[in-house]
């Protein structure tokens, strides 16, 4: 199991995002996952490596290759006309970091199961003074997480601020919620 204080499984790719490893102990160990854009894959095998039957969606899926077979690897391109290469499906957890089309917000919305847990985690508005992206069509407007799960979700953690990165200086937004009646509780360590 990797190390919450070091959480990177895989020395060819890039370190876990602090804030999934942190909200992970609230995802089943056999729990259905859904990684967004999945890049190289660093959710996908931190989740595989945590027992997760994990689904990788990215429109390159080249570096995950070595996990086919293991994961699900589905090649799409999310920003075109087709449709939810999902359909109705539903997952237990939906990952989602530095990432954002708004047009998909529904889509996974509908796509976390009820129980299920939301974590997103990307760039926000005044990053583009800190480095890349400085589009605000790639960068979240203030509280723009917390209004997209209104009515949807259940917030269990929401933080949104300048921080120091990997590369320097950065502005995000990042939220963890559940589909449910009522937030969950955080585990006790």
């Amino acid at each position: 199991m990797p190390n919450p204080n070091n959480p990177e499984p895989h020395s060819h790719s890039a370190p876990v995002s602090q804030w999934v490893a942190r909200f992970a102990p609230l995802i089943a160990k056999d729990a259905r996952v859904l990684d967004i854009a999945a890049g190289r894959g660093r959710h996908t095998r931190y989740f595989l490596e945590r027992g997760a039957q994990a689904t990788a969606v990215d429109r390159d899926v080249s570096r995950l290759e070595d996990i086919r077979g293991r994961a699900e690897i589905v090649e799409a391109d999310l920003e075109n006309d087709a449709p939810w290469p999902f359909g109705g499906r539903r997952f237990d957890a939906v990952v989602v970091t530095s990432y954002l089309y708004r047009p998909l917000f529904p889509a996974l919305l509908a796509a976390v199961a009820p129980d299920g847990i939301l974590l997103y985690e990307t760039y926000a508005l005044d990053h583009e003074h800190y480095g890349r992206p400085r589009n605000p069509e790639y960068l979240l407007r203030p509280n723009e997480l917390l209004e997209v799960i209104s009515g949807h979700l259940h917030v269990i953690a929401y933080e949104t601020g300048l921080e120091e990165r990997d590369y320097g200086l950065g502005v995000t937004q990042r939220i963890c919620a559940r589909k449910g009646a009522a937030p969950m509780m955080l585990p006790r360590p």
